[in-house]
């Protein structure tokens, strides 16, 4: 047994020598953010993190926790094609239980394993600007789009980092709530994976991970892929390999790959340590994505 743990002790070393001082950031969400046992594998591995040189930013999402809250509340959720219908009360809610509830939980839980997490919402400090978003929706190329307006929902314009590293430049561990401001001073509910791979954009992060649900990108036998590339990726979206939920957070890794994340990762957060054996072990557990 001592010698299978000093074994992967050691096959570790060279991942923790080559991300030392590297900035990484995560999307939290889905199982791993409702389990309590997950919650608590989750701060232990971000404070691990920290202690070993590298520097996670975590950007978290919330959407059952503001359902909860909604309905205790007598509000109705409603949603259009994935995204949540936001009125002004409905984003007093988002605010509320993101900035709130959600965000000084992950803050406290990592606190009490020894790190010096901080909550931030995307308005501090001029953190995430936004834009008011449209969607558009095709039936079918014979017909013309049809405009959506989802209210209060907005998409990243500007991810300002100055307050980012001011915190991890102190030994902080930035937790941020996905809520972004308009010019005109309106606030915005923003899609959590976005924000995320907006802010690893503008941190020039070595790693952005997105943590969900699932194990990562399938091939056409089912088995997970481990390394994929943006070659391939676009085939497996024709064949149809790549479809449903899959494709928004593919398209994700990809912005972020683009504008200047060196990889981008897809992992099963429902598994325990996820992103500890993702990025410390030879195999892995999730998808890795390269250009």
């Amino acid at each position: 047994m001592n010698a299978n743990v000093a074994d992967i002790l050691i096959e570790a070393l060279p991942y923790i020598r080559n991300f030392y001082g590297m900035t990484l950031v995560i999307k939290y969400g889905g199982h791993a953010m409702v389990d309590e046992q997950l919650k608590a594998d989750f701060a232990r591995d971000i404070t691990l993190l920290k202690f070993i040189g590298l520097n996670p930013v975590v950007v978290h999402g919330g959407g059952p926790q503001i359902s909860e809250v909604m309905n205790k509340m007598g509000l109705s959720a409603k949603f259009v094609r994935g995204m949540r219908q936001t009125d002004a009360a409905t984003m007093d809610v988002v605010e509320m239980v993101l900035g709130g509830k959600v965000n000084k939980g992950i803050v406290h839980q990592i606190n009490q394993q020894g790190g010096k997490a901080v909550g931030l919402s995307g308005k501090d400090g001029q953190l995430i600007q936004a834009r008011k978003l449209y969607i558009e929706y095709r039936e079918d190329d014979s017909k013309p789009p049809e405009i959506i307006d989802p209210g209060l929902v907005g998409e990243v314009t500007c991810v300002n980092p100055e307050i980012i590293n001011t915190l991890t430049d102190r030994g902080f561990i930035p937790i941020i709530a996905p809520v972004g401001t308009g010019e005109a001073g309106e606030t915005y509910n923003i899609n959590a994976d976005w924000v995320a791979g907006k802010v690893a954009q503008a941190l020039s992060a070595g790693r952005f991970v997105l943590m969900t649900d699932v194990d990562g990108v399938l091939g056409a036998d089912g088995q997970l892929i481990s390394s994929v590339d943006t070659g391939a990726i676009g085939r497996m979206i024709e064949t149809g390999e790549i479809s449903g939920g899959m494709i928004p957070k593919i398209e994700c890794a990809l912005d972020a790959l683009r504008n200047g994340v060196d990889k981008t990762h897809i992992i099963n957060g429902k598994q325990r340590h996820a992103l500890l054996l993702e990025l410390f072990t030879d195999s892995g557990i999730g998808t890795q994505v390269t250009v």
